[in-house]
């Protein structure tokens, strides 16, 4: 088959089209990446542009090992040798390696993480005596500060000009200080991955014309993400020709927090006149109620370049809009309802998506999922059990029911911190491990004392009495979750939270994290079948497996419900999506409404929707747990936005125009589900 074969007629277009610059408009679902990996294949089989000649970039790994893999599906070996394609960073990185004499860096030059230069600030904060140097936050706003400061290619001598309250000022000096520190230390940032080759190539002519030589044509993923730093990379690569081809949906960039302008691609028209347009609109994912939502809510954002999707997949289900009494009752909701359907339809768990705003929404599905005994796959935020408080007061329960737990001692015997230091630990391994005893059996031997210091030893002593003590009255008590709320104050890991956590949001959200370990524990006993198993040690077994069970490799078993941020789900798609929080404050969230840019989270909600093959459902709550209250929650305005003769409004309450479902139409889809059932 021959390169191009496959593709539509306006992706052919833009596969064919090498005379000029070319913006490819490219809605979601729509194919953007096949025609990337053509296009690249049609300029080495049909232009006869050697293959090293030719750079592709886009934002990640992933997405570059794909597009890679995708390209040598249609090169040879020897046709594909010398492509460049990765990422911004890497792209920069290499740079900055060929031209080091033209820089300020050494040889062997190291590329600092994001705890190095977290160090380093504070370090530079300390030796200037800044108020609160010991700050996460301030720290945390100085990185975010200096990092757009870069991005912005704001030179840290000409930051001042752009500070508008004393704190910026604080922030330019630092930036100045830092600067010199990373200079002085042979090293580079992420963000100076892409500043100082942009610089270079801005500052040094003879630089530039190498490198607009040596890339013949340029290809540019996800165009809408670029910030300006990577625009003015681009355009000082192509120079006035232009030799390149930049695929984007404006109306998917949704990361302005990571300095993202997606005015970039209205920026094109301005700096390249010549500048043709293609729009992919055919979408090969959603049906067309699905896209006529889509393109409804999008509809209401300022466009300069307009496009509609549509599908050849036609109609589809009605997207339905669940209203319910609380957030507790929403995760019940959109569990029995995915189980319902799943059963009704004989599909896969992994065909379920549930998106949500943000990760702490996920706490009351997870739970939800786990009492259901059903696998899922956490993404864009961390497991329940990953959590490092839920893997601290494990360790404790672990312990608890089996004191030859080794792993287990050793997670919690400094956590939080009992003046137990490694060099006690390594001799109280030793003593165990002669005296074959566990570390916690070690622990309370009286014979330890011909080993250890008497404070040492005393340390170890009351340790093992404490988790002796609870041990006890935890297996004797017929209601132990109130025991083990005390076993974990007493033992001053609650204090420590207090003390260790960055920001009130942060302890706020690792306490909320224990309550639903807590409540796990409790409905493990109450649901128990069996009596012998109402008790904290089978109820601590089961956690432990269902941890155990999510350790296991994702290749062992990938038939599990996704849960996922609507920022982690840009660029995946699932049969049966559902929307959780679809609610003023959370979306659109309320930043965006304090700040008036409602524009991005409105491009968040089209792209919640267009990850939606064939069913799409969104919920949303009226109260909403908030700091142990429950607030009063008001549906969104994006609801609004939706064409209502498209919805399904089902729960307690319909918004106003909203009209109800026809009792008789559900009746006859029951009737229809029944029979397609009984056909099987």
């Amino acid at each position: 088959m021959s390169v191009g074969a496959n593709l539509n007629d306006k992706q052919q277009e833009a596969m064919r089209y090498t005379q000029g610059p070319l913006l490819v408009l490219a809605g979601a679902g729509s194919g953007k990446t096949s025609v990337i990996t053509q296009k690249i294949a049609y300029l080495v089989q049909e232009c006869r542009i050697p293959a090293h000649r030719i750079t592709a970039v886009t934002f990640t790994n992933k997405a570059a090992r794909e597009m890679k893999e995708r390209v040598t599906r249609h090169l040879s070996k020897e046709q594909s040798k010398g492509l460049s394609v990765s990422t911004f960073h890497t792209f920069g990185l290499n740079l900055l390696r060929i031209e080091l004499k033209h820089t300020p860096l050494k040889n062997n030059f190291s590329i600092l993480d994001a705890d190095d230069c977290k160090r380093i600030l504070m370090d530079l904060m300390h030796r200037d005596n800044l108020a609160n140097a010991d700050s996460k936050e301030l720290i945390a706003k100085a990185m975010k500060k200096i990092s757009d400061w870069k991005n912005d290619l704001i030179l840290p001598e000409q930051a001042h000009v752009t500070c508008e309250t004393e704190e910026d000022v604080h922030l330019a000096h630092l930036y100045q200080l830092y600067e010199r520190n990373l200079r002085a230390y042979n090293a580079v940032d992420f963000d100076d991955l892409i500043v100082l080759p942009t610089r270079l190539l801005q500052d040094n002519a003879e630089v530039r014309d190498k490198w607009q030589n040596r890339v013949r044509y340029l290809l540019v993923d996800e165009y809408q993400d670029t910030n300006t730093a990577q625009y003015m990379m681009v355009k000082l690569l192509v120079g006035v020709m232009g030799q390149f081809t930049a695929v984007g949906d404006d109306d998917q960039s949704i990361y302005a927090w990571r300095g993202a302008k997606p005015e970039n691609m209205a920026l094109l028209k301005d700096d390249f006149p010549r500048l043709k347009v293609v729009k992919l609109e055919q979408n090969y994912r959603s049906t067309n109620v699905i896209l006529n939502a889509a393109n409804a809510v999008i509809g209401n954002n300022p466009h300069i370049f307009e496009k509609a999707l549509w599908s050849d997949k036609g109609r589809g289900e009605a997207i339905r809009v669940i209203t319910c009494r609380n957030d507790d009752d929403e995760a019940e909701r959109v569990v029995k309802d995915l189980i319902t359907h799943k059963l009704m339809n004989g599909k896969n768990w992994k065909d379920y998506a549930v998106l949500y705003r943000g990760n702490f929404q996920s706490r009351v599905i997870e739970t939800q999922l786990r009492q259901m005994q059903i696998p899922y796959k956490l993404s864009g935020g961390q497991s329940f059990f990953a959590r490092a408080e839920i893997k601290d007061i494990m360790s404790y329960l672990r312990l608890i029911i089996n004191p030859e737990d080794d792993s287990a001692f050793l997670r919690i015997i400094n956590t939080p911190k009992r003046a137990i230091g490694p060099v006690t630990l390594e001799k109280l391994g030793l003593f165990a491990q002669e005296n074959h005893l566990s570390l916690l059996g070690a622990s309370a031997d009286q014979r330890l004392t011909m080993v250890l210091p008497k404070k040492a030893m005393s340390q170890l002593h009351e340790f093992a009495e404490f988790i002796q003590r609870f041990t006890e009255e935890l297996h004797d008590h017929d209601d132990p979750v109130p025991l083990v709320r005390q076993f974990i104050n007493e033992a001053g890991y609650v204090d420590y939270i207090r003390e260790s956590a960055a920001t009130p949001a942060q302890e706020k959200s690792k306490f909320d994290n224990i309550e639903s370990l807590y409540s796990s524990i409790q409905n493990l006993i109450n649901k128990a079948e069996d009596v012998d198993d109402r008790n904290i040690e089978s109820a601590i077994r089961k956690l432990v497996l269902i941890d155990m069970l999510e350790q296991q490799q994702e290749e062992q078993d990938q038939d599990k419900v996704n849960l996922l941020t609507l920022h982690a789900a840009k660029g995946l798609e699932f049969p049966y999506v559902y929307m959780m929080g679809l609610e003023e404050e959370l979306l659109p969230h309320r930043n965006s409404i304090a700040s008036e840019t409602i524009e991005e989270e409105r491009r968040l909600m089209y792209v919640g929707i267009t990850r939606a093959k064939q069913g799409l459902t969104m919920t949303l709550a009226e109260q909403r747990k908030n700091g142990g209250q429950m607030k009063q929650m008001t549906p969104s305005r994006f609801l609004d936005e939706l064409p209502q003769n498209d919805i399904e409004w089902l729960g307690r309450k319909k918004p106003a125009g909203a009209t109800d479902v026809d009792p008789k139409e559900q009746a006859r889809r029951a009737i229809e589900n029944l029979k397609a059932l009984m056909k099987r």
